[in-house]
């Protein structure tokens, strides 16, 4: 069994400059992380996009299902930006008989403060042994993919 790892930006991969500058989104960390954590499951990463969330697209969120769907992988996870993560999961949704875990990062995984790692951890363990179905790894919990939603006011997921 193999994992594949599609990444489509989001803060996980953001590059800040300094203090003044406007964000970059930058090469991916997923396969730096996973190695760092010396994963031993066989994974491929695969970069689809290089964006915020907030800036997806239908054609964009439709390019995702359709790697999704075209992939000999059963197991997926898809680095996203939180803002628009439930966006995309109801559109992946019902699609696929796969399982497929969407995860993010609240800080970039560059900073050393950053929940990067924890979370692609759990996205990763959560695509072993989840069923088929969309899910939402985020702030030490999995979520049913289509029955969550991002509390900006706590700056968390919760259930919907």
């Amino acid at each position: 069994m193999s994992i594949l790892i599609l990444t489509t930006g989001g803060t996980i991969d953001k590059l800040y400059f300094d203090a003044l500058s406007e964000y970059q989104i930058g090469d991916s960390v997923v396969d730096r992380l996973l190695k760092t954590a010396r994963v031993a499951m066989p994974f491929r990463v695969h970069e689809l996009l290089r964006k915020d969330s907030l800036e997806l697209t239908d054609a964009d969120r439709n390019a995702i299902l359709r790697a999704v769907c075209d992939t000999d992988e059963h197991r997926i996870v898809i680095t996203h930006g939180t803002d628009t993560m439930t966006e995309t999961a109801n559109v992946l949704a019902g699609k696929t008989g796969k399982t497929i875990v969407l995860v993010g990062a609240l800080a970039p995984a560059r900073f050393a403060d950053s929940d990067a790692s924890f979370n692609l951890g759990m996205a990763f363990a959560t695509a072993q042994v989840a069923g088929p179905g969309v899910w939402i790894a985020m702030n030490g919990t999995i979520f049913d993919g289509t029955k969550v939603r991002k509390d900006r006011t706590i700056n968390s997921f919760v259930p919907a």
